[in-house]
């Protein structure tokens, strides 16, 4: 009898003990009841309850937890069908409201957020869904964060993982873009080539340019050279008149001599004949030689051992028949 009293004894300890002492695990936060009523959260570690009196109520994650929302269908604004995947990531800020403010806080926190994507996606076209996704997680996560913000609860970051068009859109904007894709390519194209005809044009003009230049400096430089050689021309042309005034017909049988002998000379240059035929005309360029002679005798005056030949002499010598003479060499 003593056995089976210490025994209910221990087993009453072991239950007081049970119910009054309380290890709160790190990242949660328990609520402490007491008679039914909300008392105190209990933070991480020991604590002692009132026995009989208080309980623990709800044991609540106070990390950041992530709430996955289930795909579901959207009309947009443009009578479009898209799913949408999305993501909420939340963290409870006040224990005692978390558990009492709301029930079930998982699920009212996925049904405002399906309810506010409609709203927000519902609002736009099919283009702007599809561009604007950051502008959407913005608007969500300000409205989503306002709305659970009575329960103790903080909405971090919503997030859209996926939107997802029709076929046929789908087929129908890939064929806008290749068409915008090869649009832009024939835009580049044709940019190109005008700019390429616009640098060989500006390449051929400077060139027109330099070469018309260059032709206009080649004339000025070949009519200046001509102007120099015609007053050449003109001053020996006068150096001649005016030694023919002073000396008569003596300067004129002088150059015309002169030209003839060079003339002459010619023949003996020439690299295609070895054998020299002079005209029978040849007697008088020795007659203007000995005029020639005459002449520079009167300028000079009669010197010392100097011979007269007479002119008939000459002239009798020159008119014998020779009709060839040999070159040196031959």
């Amino acid at each position: 009898m003593e056995l089976i009293f210490f025994g209910l004894i221990l087993a009453v300890i072991f239950i007081i003990l049970f119910t009054t002492v309380r290890v709160v695990k790190q990242g949660y936060v328990y609520t402490i009841e007491r008679l039914g009523r909300f008392v105190t959260a209990a933070q991480p570690g020991l604590h002692i309850l009132v026995p009989f009196l208080d309980r623990v109520g709800q044991k609540v994650n106070m990390m950041e937890q992530v709430l996955d929302i289930p795909g579901q269908e959207i009309i947009t604004r443009d009578n479009a069908m898209v799913g949408v995947d999305a993501v909420v990531f939340f963290q409870v800020l006040d224990a005692g409201k978390a558990a009492y403010e709301v029930h079930n806080l998982y699920a009212a926190i996925m049904a405002i957020v399906t309810t506010n994507l409609r709203t927000v996606m519902g609002s736009m076209d099919l283009d702007e869904t599809l561009s604007r996704r950051d502008e959407i997680n913005a608007r969500l996560l300000g409205v989503v964060d306002h709305a659970t913000s009575p329960w103790g609860v903080k909405i971090t970051r919503v997030e859209i993982k996926d939107i997802r068009p029709p076929h046929d859109i789908s087929e129908a904007m890939a064929r806008q873009m290749k068409a915008e894709r090869l649009k832009r390519a024939e835009i580049l194209e044709a940019e190109g080539e005008r700019a390429s005809r616009i640098l060989r044009a500006e390449g051929e003009k400077q060139s027109a340019i330099l070469s018309a230049e260059g032709k206009r400096e080649a004339a000025f430089r070949d009519a200046e050279a001509r102007e120099r050689a015609a007053e050449a021309e003109a001053k020996a042309t006068q150096m001649v008149s005016d030694a023919i005034a002073h000396s008569g017909n003596a300067a004129i049988n002088y150059f015309i001599a002169q030209e003839y002998t060079k003339a002459v000379a010619k023949f003996a240059t020439s690299p295609n004949a070895k054998t020299i035929l002079f005209p029978v005309e040849a007697t008088q360029l020795i007659g203007s030689l000995g005029g020639i002679g005459e002449l520079v005798k009167d300028a000079l005056g009669p010197q010392k051992g100097d011979v007269a030949v007479p002119l008939d002499l000459t002239r009798e010598a020159v008119a014998r028949p020779r009709t060839s003479v040999p070159r040196s060499g031959d």
